[in-house]
């Protein structure tokens, strides 16, 4: 089969970007010929800075939906390609793939405009299935043996910015989620920052600008000196890079937990609402779950919350530190 210009859709959030590159990993060691472009969501296009085989990346800024569907619909005709790839599940993905106009679209069934790809699969809940396997599913056809484990790539000024950072052992943490039900509560976060409290070992807190406010009160309530809020200082490949090289990591189920998966880094992830069944557990060589088993409420979806539906969120102040 000859590929020589590839296009890939993922248009939601950090994590599913990092989730999606196994597809442009397999398909770059198996077309190497092939130009793969990708889409992501504004703010989302720095995961794949000066990357070392994809094409070139649009961005897809959902603030001004129609009109930049409707532009960027325009430029991605003009490259021809030959293979359009949607790994989202939104309209607004599916309505793209279509003004894209790829000689081949491939997509999930619950994308509400697959009926027009040419062809469609299942986004299926398989038992042991990650969200990578899931989405490799829309190429088992074209690759053999694909790789599972996300990969990015920190440039070397990613890794020069970090470096004044690695002077002695460190932690990293990454205490917040967009979603107050995945995030575990301050008290797991104080607790696990006076644990590792050590006079040659330096604790980073990782976070967007506005997760500032929330780590300095973190910051405020320990005893630990040797604490630093890092958030809003790094950029994601910048904090990939730094997570690369920690003692260990913690995290929620969110973004950064997906940043450890893709530099191998060791990490702990904490789960509140939802489950690592779900598929987007840690994928790390040296990886462990903290999550509390046996609540009749959990999971209360596959996706956060504001609040906890029940009002109590035992799932995240009954969790245990090991």
């Amino acid at each position: 089969m000859i590929l020589e210009r590839i296009l890939i859709i993922q248009t939601a959030f950090l994590g599913d970007v990092v989730l999606a590159s196994p597809i442009w990993e397999n398909l770059n060691r198996d077309f190497p010929e092939s130009k793969i472009d990708v889409v992501v969501k504004k703010g989302n296009e720095s995961l794949l800075n000066e990357h070392p085989f994809i094409n070139e990346v649009f961005i897809f800024d959902k603030k001004h939906k129609f009109k930049n569907l409707l532009a960027l619909g325009k430029t991605l005709r003009k490259n021809k390609y030959d293979l359009v790839i949607n790994l989202q599940r939104f309209a607004s993905s599916g309505i793209l793939t279509l003004l894209a106009k790829g000689k081949e679209s491939r997509g999930f069934k619950k994308n509400p405009i697959s009926l027009f790809f040419t062809q469609r699969f299942a986004h299926q809940m398989k038992a042991n299935w990650h969200e990578v396997d899931r989405n490799l599913s829309l190429i088992s056809d074209l690759v053999s043996e694909p790789k599972r484990r996300p990969q990015l790539y920190p440039t070397s000024l990613d890794f020069q910015k970090v470096k004044p950072l690695q002077s002695k052992p460190y932690y990293c943490l990454a205490p917040t989620s967009v979603w107050f039900t995945k995030q575990a509560p301050q008290k797991i976060w104080q607790n696990l920052i006076e644990k590792l409290a050590n006079p040659n070992a330096s604790v980073y807190l990782l976070g967007a600008p506005t997760d500032k406010p929330y780590l300095d009160e973190l910051l405020q309530n320990t005893s630990n000196p040797h604490v630093w809020n890092l958030a809003g200082q790094l950029s994601l490949l910048q904090s990939a890079a730094l997570m690369a090289g920690a003692q260990h990591n913690y995290v929620n189920d969110s973004g950064p937990l997906h940043l450890a998966s893709a530099t191998n880094a060791p990490v702990t992830a904490f789960f509140c609402s939802t489950v690592p069944e779900f598929g987007f557990g840690p994928l790390s060589e040296q990886s462990q779950i903290i999550e509390v088993n046996n609540l009749d409420c959990r999971p209360c979806g596959i996706h956060g919350h504001k609040s906890c539906p029940k009002g109590h969120f035992k799932c995240g102040n009954e969790l245990e530190l090991n």
